[in-house]
């Protein structure tokens, strides 16, 4: 399969980005009832929740990563990614096979 790489938007907005490393684990989960966004993935980790959210316009997604919206069809209702990179704006992160479809 190809490797699949997201980025995590928003963290700013809850523990900074600080709270993660290269080799982490992190939950996607799709919120189809998110009234800002019909196809909003938020990132969890397991020690402290929500840090923020899979990036979905072109000015947050990062380098070669896939918005949310990509995303949405290519997962179940959770996947689980590991942390590549941590940046000052957010983290890119590459999808496991955890959650993920058969395309």
């Amino acid at each position: 399969m190809k490797e699949i790489y997201i980025t995590i938007a928003g963290m700013n907005h809850y523990y900074g980005t600080s709270v993660l490393e290269k080799g982490d684990k992190v939950k996607l989960i799709k919120e189809p009832d998110n009234e800002h966004d019909k196809e909003a993935i938020e990132v969890k980790v397991k020690a402290l929740g929500r840090i923020g959210y899979v990036a979905n316009s072109p000015w947050t997604v990062q380098g070669e990563s896939i918005s949310a919206g990509r995303l949405y069809d290519k997962i179940g209702k959770k996947a689980m990614a590991e942390v590549v990179y941590v940046l000052p704006q957010g983290a890119i992160c590459r999808l496991t096979n955890k959650g993920r479809k058969e395309i």
